[in-house]
């Protein structure tokens, strides 16, 4: 997903009334679909750790499979019903000339949430039977699909831009869903089938198991409408709009390291003797990335990027390069909050991380609002500066509620 959201931002940007394409993808379509698939993004992590027989696996099929099915039926009244308006013209505020454009990517985008739950169904399936690997394959399958629509859908020209891009992101999952579904297969008839009884998981464990997932998926993504219907209530909304998409993907890709150094800390503090080393690498990978967050804005690198890669025209490039520069403490903040999570999880107790959350999503909305009342600078810089300092009450939180098991961990 780091490189799919610049690459179909950059797309959209080449093709014609970009900013209003720009608007509609990361205004509305992109977080609109990232709350409706919440519920089933955590299936993953379900399927991974609950079907450890036939039986189990039957059961949380049986839940994506429904769950797949609600959440499309949800997705399918807000495209084609007058709730459509009542949420973005209404609720988003959304600017009326992206409000068409939205509703048709919207649309093409229909299979997203289905397709999401089979594969992270699946995928947590192959993990837990050792075949890993073929996650690796499927996210290949995905990028190149990604690739060859946006590149058929540039070169035609006929297409707009919110249509080529939502088709690539909607084509790219389907394809990379329809590998996991025959990959899987064999793991179905080789593993899972054979698997001795571990007692019969039921619909009340399952939901003791995955309501809090639920509830952390929901917390972590409900915060981008709420982004979009502030940046359509302060100054310039469809500018700021247009290039969030843009800087939001390129902040994913910065922000990557100390996002995947979760999975780096919970595995390597179950080790002995290893806690002395990841405090010190948590130092040098803050610093590290930090560095380049702010070589990159400091340098003609940052206006090539957003002029040139990014093809945004150069009031919005200006813009964006502005914007960007006040995230420059966020790729620091998620290797901290990577490092504080793995302390948190490493002792079994993640109350604390869905705590952190509910700071994170509190600090947020009420810095909007205030930026809203304020409207007083462009919506995306009040945006970032209110993420930026989101972040920071998170990672405080996380700190705090972390020291316990910091304190506890062997140093020699």
């Amino acid at each position: 997903m780091g490189v799919e959201i610049p690459a179909i931002s950059a797309v959209i940007a080449r093709l014609p009334d970009a900013p209003i394409h720009l608007a509609a993808y990361g205004g509305v379509v992109y977080p609109l679909a990232l709350v409706i698939e919440s519920p089933i993004i955590m299936l993953l992590s379900a399927s991974t750790a609950l079907c450890k027989d036939w039986a189990s696996y039957r059961k949380v099929w049986s839940f994506m499979m429904w769950a797949g099915a609600l959440l499309t039926g949800v997705h399918l009244l807000l495209v084609a019903t007058p709730l459509y308006y009542a949420v973005v013209a209404g609720t988003l505020h959304i600017p009326v000339e992206v409000l068409e454009p939205a509703r048709s990517g919207l649309l093409i985008m229909l299979p997203w949430t289905w397709a999401i739950g089979y594969r992270r169904f699946n995928q947590g399936v192959m993990i837990r039977y050792g075949h890993s690997e073929a996650v690796g394959v499927g996210t290949v399958i995905r990028l190149v699909v990604v690739a060859l629509t946006l590149g058929a859908g540039f070169s035609f020209g006929t297409f707009a831009g919110i249509v080529v891009g939502t088709a690539a992101q909607a084509l790219g999952v389907v394809s990379e869903a329809i590998y996991a579904g025959l990959r899987v297969r064999p793991v179905l008839d080789n593993d899972v089938r054979p698997a001795a009884g571990q007692g019969v998981l039921t619909w009340k464990e399952f939901a003791l198991f995955y309501t809090p997932l639920v509830f952390t998926s929901l917390l972590n993504l409900v915060w981008n409408p709420i982004g979009s219907a502030a940046l359509s209530r302060m100054n310039a909304p469809l500018e700021s709009l247009a290039t969030w998409p843009v800087i939001s993907g390129l902040l994913f890709v910065m922000r990557s390291p100390g996002i995947a150094y979760n999975e780096v800390v919970v595995a390597m503090l179950d080790r002995q003797g290893q806690a002395r080393g990841l405090r010190q690498f948590t130092v040098l990978l803050t610093a590290l990335t930090s560095v380049i967050y702010l070589a990159f804005v400091l340098t003609p690198v940052g206006g090539w990027w957003f002029s040139t890669v990014s093809a945004l025209p150069d009031e919005l490039a200006a813009l964006a390069l502005t914007g960007f520069g006040l995230g420059v403490l966020l790729p620091g903040l998620s290797v901290l909050q990577s490092w504080f999570q793995g302390c948190i999880l490493h002792s079994r107790k993640t109350s604390g991380i869905s705590e952190s959350l509910v700071v994170f999503l509190i600090t947020v909305t009420g810095l909007l609002a205030a930026g809203v009342a304020w409207n007083g600078l462009p919506g995306l810089y009040i945006a970032l500066g209110s993420y930026v300092m989101a972040n920071l009450t998170q990672t405080a939180w996380l700190a705090w509620r972390s020291r316990p098991v910091i304190k506890s961990l062997k140093y020699d």
